[in-house]
């Protein structure tokens, strides 16, 4: 598949806003869990913000994948039965529950807030999923119709949100630090055990369908020389990431570099350093930003089964 930059940008940051709102909520559960309040307002006024950045920044990235994106109120009334539709409507629905939670918290309203923070968990739970689903939920496509497409969403979301969180309490509130990088470093190492395993899992796919499957014709021996038109089309260009065997190799590479090993001796290292501890962050997005080019470059379309000569 052809990898679109303001898809992988949505993933990438949504998944990162959610971990940030996530690692947030969750010292604030505990805090109230053993009748404590150990939350500075300011760090958690700059979580949220950023939180809400990072999801709205996606947001706005999506719809430079848009053909109209004057009718994009369109894409919810597939709800039913659209995982796309039943994102469209997680994501807005989980802005303005971060987004109500911190002002409750900003006012002093806590027990408010903590509940209508439970809520946008299980928003943020229902956006993950729906995001994973729009992928996973795709037979045809067997490098995605996995379990471990929703799960590596999930893990490597969260993971960054915390890397973001222990850069953020670093800078406003160095008492919650060490336990950001400890989750940090054993949800980063969780989540890149889980893209290993659906690397090796994808290593071992056959393809389902061949030539002849594709089309129509039974014969031992079909070989295609020509596409059939003077230039491309839609087909050779959506369904195909066109790039050579070296750039998808130093994409991987650099996946595989990225996404964890050099973030955590950065976060094994940096101490209570913001600078550091955000450098960490930025380079693990750098990394996840590899993997989202990965993830739909890897993808092999049977479409390409008859459009070989091209692809």
């Amino acid at each position: 598949m052809r990898p679109a930059w303001s898809v992988i940008l949505l993933t990438t940051l949504i998944g990162a806003g959610q971990g940030l709102f996530l690692a947030l909520y969750a010292v604030d559960a505990y805090d109230a869990a053993r009748g404590q309040a150990s939350l500075a307002p300011f760090f958690v006024a700059a979580a949220i913000a950023a939180s809400l950045a990072l999801v709205g920044a996606g947001l706005l990235a999506s719809f430079f994948h848009l053909g109209h994106p004057e009718r994009a109120w369109r894409s919810a009334a597939m709800w039913r039965t659209s995982w796309l539709s039943r994102e469209v409507i997680a994501l807005p629905l989980f802005l303005a529950l971060v987004a109500l939670y911190g002002a409750l918290h900003w006012l002093g309203t806590l027990q408010g807030a903590l509940l209508v923070g439970a809520l946008a968990v299980l928003a943020c739970a229902a956006l993950f999923v729906c995001t994973g689903m729009i992928y996973a939920c795709l037979k045809f496509l067997q490098e995605w119709h996995t379990p471990l497409t929703v799960t590596n969403f999930v893990l490597l979301g969260s993971a960054s949100g915390l890397t973001a969180a222990a850069a953020l309490a670093a800078w406003l509130q160095p008492a919650l630090v060490r336990g950001y990088v400890v989750a940090a470093l054993a949800l980063g190492a969780l989540a890149y055990l889980g893209r290993l395993a659906s690397l090796r899992r994808n290593a071992r796919l056959r393809p389902i369908s061949n030539l002849a499957s594709a089309i129509g014709v039974k014969h031992p021996r079909i070989v295609q020389i020509a596409q059939g038109a003077m230039g491309g089309s839609f087909n050779t260009r959506e369904f195909f990431h066109g790039r050579p065997r070296e750039v998808v190799r130093a994409v991987r590479w650099s996946m595989l570099a990225l996404v964890f090993p050099v973030p955590a001796l950065l976060l094994f290292g940096g101490s209570q350093s913001a600078p550091v501890l955000g450098a960490a962050f930025l380079l693990q997005y750098a990394g996840l930003l590899a993997e989202r080019w990965y993830f739909f470059a890897e993808a092999k379309h049977p479409q390409n089964l008859y459009y070989q000569a091209i692809a």
